[in-house]
């Protein structure tokens, strides 16, 4: 059985399959992600699975599946009726719309979501068959968001990478999809999600905290004790394709025959998909004004706009294309003359050949999508270009605007602005083209399409490796019989443990967070052990943990050190602590709880603590930013600490300190065993200020100073409960 293969899994086949005398024959794709990642599916024991892009009768789909084994390609099959809705109906109907951020296209249709459900289901049970462990997991784009998670629930250890070709909307138009939630998750079942740009990678962040309570720091998402990275990953084309397309003889012969035709007239290129999403309406109005504005050009410059076909049975896409033949003709009755014509217009698609002679021969190519993942005919067109002439005029909508900045980068939506571009590239010297051109050149080199995938791979086999550096901290059996053997040992034992998130469970309400009655009991066996000295260590005020545990025999240490109690003693607090700054910083937190609904203040002895917990998902985040940036020169100043923590922001002195406190406790003292619990931030300096052979336990599967971690709350009390068993 092979091992440790790529499974690349993507909504079609990197082949076209034709039927004729009732024979398939299978012919290459020549798509720039079937060349970039011909060189991972076609090595070793790799597979690409995908639909084959037409429908099988099913007494003939083993001899496809034959067919196309001979690639290392497996199909997926598809009925007529899952294509439509499935893939025309919820794919291209919901997904493409609300992603272009063009929602009044969008039909949010339940059979559309039932169906993509089904199919992506289907693709699940296909590539479930090819999977062992120790496989990498590829999947591609739109058509298969639930496919991760999926896959996650049959394998949950396998490595798996998603890439989403197209953009991510921002939260207020994700939010839109009825089925959004479930979308998340099914992405979310990556390990790494990769986008074309930083913007896609920023809105995805901001949508999946916001709508599933996953946490996110940097670009790792933490959701079901799992981290997930979502990163750029900028595609490129194969260049050297381009290249050496434009220096064949029939390209050459192309590129003669358009410049004999053109009679010294700037050839301006427009290449594009038929679609709403393109902006070629905006781009025909912008050439249309102008000829009304720079009469001069008229005879002097021509567009040639290539639209290929597609989908222009769906009735949006058939208005498009009605409009564009409209606008086409009224532009060339009114300003055409006897020997010049403004637009060539091409409604179809062209050989790559023809298109390299477009690419070569163009002075301007026009690429201004109102909305778009990549744009890879940018690139396309700087490739072709071996003489370092031409000029790009490139929509900063596109993804390729943020590496291609010698462009010159317009709004699609304002028509002056695209117009004076035209102007401008018309008129640019031509050193000034081999200036912007080699820097772009250069860019679309280095930035291919291998590299684009060796990255991708690169950094999923990272993000699998610090999972597992992660996994590698879980308290595992075996690290639990080590402390059991540590703990009988000893006789002179020290168990700090944080409150809240650490004993009890998170409540956004913080008075409801009290203790119950199977933890007073727990508390209550380590404590009567008199080998044990238990301490709780918490941000709490003092009178609040007196009054939950005064009644035991624990040592409290409150307000994260501002307060001590040792057994049988009484409170005291930190010496030459001062609460002057207070009032100052009060009035301000006060001015950022009347404009955020839900927050309140917490006022402890020497410190302040500001709750967002019941705010906006999303709007406490910015406010806590807010308010740290306003404080910075206070707080320096008055030689106070600021602290965010799980929900909160506390301000304090600096000199109030959990590791401190838990370092003055064990000052002088024997201790032959040491256990610390805690959840967040705070809790890491107790971690840091213990001795390196102490137990320290963090919370919650993140990233952190303590050697260990356990999941939640009822791991660590059933962790305490198998010491109190040892007795």
């Amino acid at each position: 059985m092979m091992t440790n293969k790529t499974i690349i899994v993507s909504n079609r086949l990197p082949v076209k399959i034709t039927e004729t005398d009732g024979k398939y024959t299978l012919s290459p794709s020549e798509g720039g992600l079937a060349t970039g990642l011909g060189s991972v599916y076609k090595t070793g024991g790799n597979i690409w699975i995908g639909w084959p892009g037409i429908e099988v009768p099913l007494e003939r789909q083993e001899e496809v599946k034959a067919q196309l084994a001979t690639l290392n390609l497996i199909p997926v099959f598809l009925t007529q009726e899952e294509i439509n809705l499935y893939y025309e109906g919820f794919s291209n109907e919901v997904l493409w719309p609300v992603f272009h951020y063009l929602v009044t296209y969008a039909h949010f249709e339940q059979d559309y979501w039932d169906f993509y459900k089904t199919v992506n289901a289907k693709f699940r049970d296909v590539v479930e068959q090819q999977l062992v462990e120790g496989d990498t997991v590829w999947i591609h784009d739109y058509q298969l968001l639930l496919l991760p998670c999926l896959i996650r629930k049959i394998q949950p250890q396998v490595t798996i990478g998603f890439f989403q070709h197209i953009p991510f909307p921002s939260y207020e138009i994700f939010r839109l999809i009825p089925w959004r939630e479930e979308i998340l998750n099914g992405m979310i079942g990556a390990d790494l999600i990769g986008f074309h740009t930083f913007d896609d990678v920023r809105h995805f962040l901001s949508t999946t905290t916001r709508l599933t309570g996953a946490k996110s720091a940097n670009n790792v998402i933490t959701w079901n004790e799992r981290q997930i990275v979502v990163e750029s990953f900028p595609m490129g084309i194969d260049d050297r394709k381009f290249e050496q397309l434009s220096n064949r003889p029939k390209v050459k012969a192309h590129v003669a025959n358009f410049k004999k035709s053109r009679n010294n007239e700037a050839f301006i290129l427009s290449i594009d998909r038929l679609d709403y999403s393109k902006g070629i309406i905006q781009r025909l109005q912008a050439y249309e004004l102008l000829l009304q504005t720079h009469p001069q050009y008229i005879g002097k410059l021509a567009l040639y706009m290539v639209v290929v076909p597609s989908r222009d049975t769906v009735p949006q896409y058939k208005e498009l294309r009605d409009r564009i033949d409209q606008m086409v003709g009224n532009i060339n009755a009114s300003y055409r003359t006897m020997d010049w014509l403004p637009i060539h217009y091409f409604y179809r698609s062209f050989s790559v050949e023809l298109l390299s002679a477009l690419y070569s021969a163009a002075d301007i190519c026009l690429v201004t999508p109102m909305r778009d993942g990549m744009n890879l005919v940018s690139k396309e067109y700087v490739a072709s270009r071996t003489e370092n002439n031409g000029v790009l005029i490139l929509s900063e909508m596109a993804g390729a605007s943020k590496e291609l900045n010698d462009a010159l980068i317009v709004n699609p939506n304002n028509m002056g602005d695209v117009m004076r571009a035209i102007v401008t590239a018309i008129e640019m010297p031509l050193e000034e083209q081999k200036i912007r051109m080699s820097s772009m050149r250069e860019v679309v080199k280095k930035y291919n399409i291998h590299l684009w995938v060796k990255n991708f791979i690169t950094k999923l086999k990272e993000v699998k490796e610090m999972q597992q550096s992660l996994l590698a901290k879980y308290a595992s059996l075996k690290m639990r019989e080590q402390m059991a053997m540590a703990y009988l040992e000893s006789s002179h034992r020290y168990i700090f443990l944080d409150y809240d998130g650490t004993l009890v469970g998170f409540n956004s309400v913080i008075e409801k967070a009290s203790p119950d009655p199977e933890l007073y009991e727990i508390l209550n066996q380590l404590s009567n052990d008199p080998a044990n000295q238990v301490v709780l260590i918490s941000g709490r005020n003092h009178e609040t943990l007196q009054k939950w545990f005064g009644h035991l025999k624990v040592g409290m240490i409150a307000e994260h050190g501002a307060w001590q109690k040792y057994l049988d003693g009484s409170w005291r607090s930190l010496p030459l602590l001062t609460d002057k700054w207070k009032n100052e910083v009060y009035a301000v937190l006060e001015r950022y709880t009347d404009r955020t609904p839900g927050s309140f203040i917490e006022d402890k002895s020497y410190s302040l603590v500001w709750h967002y917990r019941k705010v906006e998902e999303g709007l406490g985040e910015m406010r806590v930013n807010e308010i740290i940036s306003h404080l910075k020169l206070i707080v320096a100043d008055k030689g106070l600490q600021l602290m965010p923590g799980n929900k909160v922001l506390e301000i304090k002195n600096i000199e109030v300190n959990k590791g401190k406190a838990a370092q003055n406790l064990l000052y002088n003292m024997e201790a032959d065993f040491i256990l610390a619990f805690g959840d967040d931030y705070t809790d890491e300096d107790v971690f840091k200020a213990l001795p390196p052979d102490a137990y320290t336990i963090k919370v919650g599967g993140n990233i952190s100073a303590a050697k260990y971690f356990v999941r939640n709350p009822t791991e660590v009390r059933q962790l305490l409960k198998e010491l109190i068993q040892l007795n």
